[in-house]
């Protein structure tokens, strides 16, 4: 049995002058269409009137590309300002579904990119490392790994100060068979994950790792004069150490997330709601929070860890594996004594010594957790078995958060 699957390939660019010219333009065309789409959107409705789909909205850029006020639009190719307002039309549609906030509009220097979605104009020599774009020629990108599967759509963009061409492909692929068994994690701040095997991944703590050198950099841009070109200088400072940090950030996810999906077939992660974990604690003047400094700290190792982004990567990397990964509520996961199932409070003596108060049991807190976890995700996991079992159109599937509401 064969599947489809879609894959993107990233690779930086290495454009000449005229091209990173003009591929600022196109961005910035497309950041125009964007926000003079929306701001349109909001004038309908506030008059009560309904607001334009894709197809009302693709007239107006024709009309806008043959404006005289704004002809430098036909500078641009069309198809990436057509993405555009399929991009705003989504982010309605996400915004309505209360998957999203409102769109906002777009500001100059972030996430800069557009997309080329007709695959019969776009032309990769993987040979020469050239790809051939519409309106910008062959530009030379750094090949470091082949491009696998069928072109389908290519992605322009602008991070750090360096372009980046993204690539996504299709193909066949057999059928995955899972290998190894289910295994549960624990996510921490001491151990960024401890499985229930009693393995663990020490956390990277990219962003403290470089802290001390972002604050000097900011306190330097900071001090520069507005529109000078020292200032350039030392935002692009900036620049490259945040994505230093990210950079860094996502080579650990990837690495560990593969290392976890190649070697299990089940993986039980906790439902963990990380917004509402790294919630400010300030509070307001009339009931001032306590403790916010130290709640500061405790966001920033939060955030540092990137767990959202770990979870996404396991959960595609599992279904390319043909492996699930399952959701468990995160209560009481950690105090839980898996021996004797005592719940206490008091189980948890200290972050990392877990002491079972009713029959004496005695391991890391974390891997506790992790073997509750692990519990948590087989009874949540059979229930869905068994309810996809009963259903007209029976099969296994992968399970997420999204999935069964059962409680194990």
């Amino acid at each position: 049995m064969r599947m489809q699957r879609l894959k993107a390939f990233t690779f930086e660019l290495r454009p000449t002058g005229e091209q990173q010219r003009r591929m600022r333009r196109f961005a910035g065309s497309c950041r125009f269409v964007y926000n003079k789409a929306l701001a349109l959107q909001k004038e309908r409705y506030e008059r009560g009137e309904k607001k334009l789909g894709y197809a009302g909205l693709c007239k107006l850029l024709t009309e806008w590309r043959n404006s005289d006020e704004t002809a430098w639009l036909a500078d641009a190719p069309v198809h990436p300002l057509q993405q555009t307002l399929k991009d705003l039309e989504r982010a309605y549609s996400n915004f309505f579904a209360k998957r999203a906030d409102f769109p906002r509009f777009k500001k100059k220097g972030q996430r800069d990119s557009f997309r080329y979605p007709d695959p019969k104009q776009i032309k990769l020599d993987q040979g020469n490392s050239r790809i051939f774009l519409p309106k910008l020629g062959r530009l030379r990108y750094r090949n470091s790994r082949d491009v696998l599967g069928t072109v389908k759509n290519v992605t322009v963009s602008l991070s750090g100060g360096k372009w980046f061409v993204s690539i996504q492909t299709e193909r066949e692929v057999e059928q995955p068979i899972p290998q190894g068994g289910a295994v549960g994690i624990d996510m921490g701040l001491a151990r960024f994950a401890t499985l229930s095997d009693g393995t663990f991944y020490a956390p990277l703590n990219s962003f403290k790792r470089h802290e001390t050198r972002l604050r000097k950099a900011q306190q330097a841009l900071s001090r520069k004069v507005k529109f000078s070109n020292n200032r350039k200088k030392a935002k692009a400072r900036v620049q490259r150490i945040h994505s230093r940090i990210g950079n860094a950030r996502r080579d650990f996810l990837h690495k560990t997330s593969t290392a976890i999906s190649q070697n299990h077939a089940m993986v039980c992660i906790e439902d963990l709601q990380v917004r509402n974990m790294s919630r400010s604690a300030a509070g307001t003047t009339e009931q001032p929070g306590r403790n916010v400094r130290a709640k500061s700290g405790l966001n920033k190792s939060i955030l540092d860890q990137g767990r959202f982004e770990f979870r996404r990567q396991l959960d595609y990397k599992l279904a390319w594996q043909g492996g699930w990964l399952v959701a468990v509520p995160p209560q009481n996961t950690s105090r839980t004594c898996p021996c004797c199932g005592h719940v206490s409070a008091d189980n948890r003596q200290t972050q990392a010594r877990f002491a079972c108060v009713e029959c004496g049991f005695e391991e890391n807190a974390e891997v506790v957790g992790a073997i509750n976890v692990l519990r948590a995700g087989h009874a949540r996991f059979a229930c869905e078995v068994s309810d996809a079992v009963g259903s007209p159109a029976a099969g296994t599937h992968r399970s997420d958060s999204g999935a069964a509401q059962c409680r194990p």
